[in-house]
């Protein structure tokens, strides 16, 4: 007999909200730390194309235009960086308090399959919907 779909989701539901592990706790720690290291370097590499284009250069006006697009869209990437370091590094404090991994909003446990695809996030499923509402 085939489980009706209630049961399976509901099933899934309660195993998302299980605590982690020991071990799964160390893998998001370490991914964390790769990921801010990794965050740092790309900032640190990306800091010149990010730098203001200069009206004195000898090129010409097309090319000039083409290098103040691209100035903005580095500069755009690394906004979007530095965001995400900034979570990063909430993440890994959260870790050192004893937080990591619960709900900023509902304080229930986080998923593990949801920190394991976004190990910096402070919300659920449920409630990073909500928010995005």
């Amino acid at each position: 007999m085939a489980a009706s779909p209630d049961f399976v989701t509901g099933y899934a539901r309660a195993m998302d909200d299980e605590e982690l592990t020991d071990e799964q706790r160390g893998e998001l720690r370490r991914r964390l730390e790769a990921l801010r290291d990794e965050l740092e370097g790309a900032l640190e590499g990306s800091r010149e194309g990010a730098a203001v284009v200069s009206l004195d250069q000898p090129i010409g006006r097309v090319s000039r235009i083409d290098a103040i697009q691209q100035q903005q869209m580095a500069e755009a990437s690394r906004r979007q960086q530095q965001l995400r370091l900034g979570q990063v590094r909430v993440a890994l404090s959260a870790f050192d308090a004893g937080d990591y991994g619960y709900c900023k909003s509902c304080e229930e446990p986080i998923a593990y399959r949801r920190l394991a695809a976004r190990p910096e996030t402070p919300f659920c499923l449920r409630c990073q919907g909500g928010r995005e509402r």
